[in-house]
Formats: structure tokens, C-alpha cells, sequence
């Protein structure tokens, strides 16, 4: 072995040990302070990684964007879904028996009405919807911070996610505790000055406008506060997850 490529395999290999303490080191500070998603450990999982911890990194606490009451869009596109037996029976009956449980880790269990979620400070914001399909619209939304449903239960130190449910239980979903006490993410009960339309997920739906529209849950029942995703479904954080959209879906 000549000189030079002794040489040339000493960089090469000192380059190579550097680059893996480096990454080793970048992986136990994105573990240490929570950087790493729950869908981390699929195909695009280096990918996927790299965007959530960039987002939490750089933007951080950032607000989405929110528009003037005149580009609110006139003819919104309701993407159809199937809520179900359970919603139909519930619609039947006015939503007088709609109930959204809170649960997991907090001090105080809820299980709010309606006319409950309507009590607490009402939070307004015009925001864009944008679909990973490529469609979106703008719309105003009202109802409750999740932050303040989150707060009257009495939210336990440990919770890293927050899980939530329709009424389809197929249809679920999770969040970093972070964009669940984000001011922007809504318990929404009205749109565009008028109740929530059914098309839109009403009686209740999550708005979480920094995400793409699949993380707004349409139908929302359910939101339980956990310390790790790996025990609900498959372990990626969620139906589309499961179905090879990305958990962290920000925009």
C-alpha cells in the first residue's frame, strides 16, 4: 500500500468515525429532548425525523398564518366521509348526548357536552385547511383551546401525546403535547359564523392549523393524554400513519 493511500484510508476512516459520533451524538440529543417522531422507525423514517425536529427546532411555538375576514372562501370543499352508526345516532338526536371524553394521563377525567365546551373562553381564528391532496380553503373557526380542556383536567407532568377519536373508530390521531397546548389548536364547535356543518366535521371537530387537514379530526369524541404512541395501533401515532402519510405533517 503506497504512501498516499495509507494516507487517503486514515482520512477516509477518520472522516467516517467522526460522522458516526456525530450522528450517534445528533440521535441522543434528538432523544433527550423529544425530537425524534413515532413513525421514525419506517422507510423514511431519517427523513421524517430530520422535518420534526427541524420544525420544532426553528419555528418552534410559531403561529399559522391567519387571513382577513374578506378571503374567506365562499364555496369550501367538504371532503365526504363516513362517519358511521354511532354518529347517526347522535345526529338523530340533535348531538344533545355528544360527549367528548378526556382522559388518560390527567388529574381529572371530563366528560364534556356541547353546551359545556361552549361555557369556556371561545378562541376565533381564520386559518387556511390544506389538504396533503392538494385542495384547501380558508375559514373562520371558533370554539375552545385544547390548551384550556387541557388545563381544566389537570394535564400529569409524563403526557408527551395527546390521542384522539371520532366516532369511527377506525379514525384516529395524535399530537405532541406541544401543538396540543399550541393557542392555534381548537376544540372547534362553529365555522363561518354558524355552527360546525356536518361536512366539516361538526358537531366537533380538532383544528390544528400548523398540520396538514388530516391531523384536524373530524367527529372528535374522544382525546387521551399518554407518554408514548408505541401501545396504540400499529406504534406510528395514527391512522394515516398507518396508511403512509407522515405523523408529523406540518406546513
Amino acid at each position: 500500500m503506497s504512501g498516499m493511500s495509507r494516507r487517503t484510508l486514515l482520512t477516509r476512516g477518520l472522516a467516517a468515525a467522526a460522522g458516526l459520533s456525530g450522528l450517534s451524538v445528533a440521535a441522543r440529543l434528538a432523544e433527550r429532548y423529544g425530537l425524534i417522531p413515532p413513525d421514525a422507525g419506517n422507510i423514511y423514517g431519517m427523513g421524517e425525523t430530520l422535518t420534526y425536529a427541524a420544525n420544532r427546532l426553528i419555528v418552534g411555538d410559531s403561529p399559522a398564518r391567519e387571513f382577513p375576514r374578506h378571503m374567506i372562501s365562499t364555496a369550501p370543499f367538504a371532503n365526504p366521509s363516513m362517519p358511521g352508526e354511532m354518529f347517526k345516532r347522535l345526529e338523530a338526536g340533535g348531538f344533545a348526548d355528544w360527549r367528548l371524553e378526556v382522559g388518560g394521563m390527567v388529574a381529572r377525567p371530563l366528560s364534556l357536552s356541547l353546551p359545556d365546551l361552549r361555557r369556556l373562553p371561545e378562541r376565533s381564528q381564520i386559518t387556511q385547511l390544506a389538504c396533503e391532496e392538494g385542495w384547501s380553503y380558508i375559514a373562520e373557526w371558533r370554539g375552545a383551546a385544547l390548551a384550556d380542556v387541557l388545563n381544566a383536567a389537570g394535564l400529569l407532568p409524563g403526557a408527551r401525546y395527546l390521542a384522539y377519536y371520532s366516532t369511527d373508530p377506525d379514525s384516529w390521531e395524535t399530537i405532541d403535547i406541544a401543538e396540543a397546548r399550541h393557542p392555534q389548536t381548537l376544540v372547534t364547535w362553529g365555522m363561518n359564523g354558524n355552527d360546525l356543518p356536518v361536512g366539516f366535521g361538526g358537531p366537533l371537530r380538532l383544528r390544528v392549523p400548523r398540520q396538514l387537514g388530516y391531523k384536524s379530526l373530524k367527529f372528535l369524541t374522544r382525546v387521551v393524554a399518554v407518554d408514548g404512541v408505541r401501545h396504540l395501533g400499529q406504534g406510528t401515532g395514527g391512522a394515516n400513519p398507518q396508511w403512509g402519510y407522515s405523523w408529523y405533517a406540518g406546513i
